[in-house]
């Protein structure tokens, strides 16, 4: 709910959803995938990086 009460680049997408025709339920649905999608992607990039040999 956070990210679309302020003006973030989630409220865009949540409005873009809404826009396309989605339900309320559906765009927030849309909302959260894209949000733990881009959290999944940190972790990896944050595992990868802990991987790496100290010099």
């Amino acid at each position: 709910m956070a990210q679309i009460k302020r003006a973030t680049p989630g409220r865009d997408y949540y409005q873009r959803k809404r826009a396309a025709g989605k339900t309320h339920k559906e765009a927030m649905r849309c909302l959260k995938r894209r949000l733990s999608d881009v959290v999944y992607r940190t972790m990896i990039k944050d595992t990868e990086t802990s991987l790496l040999p100290t010099p």
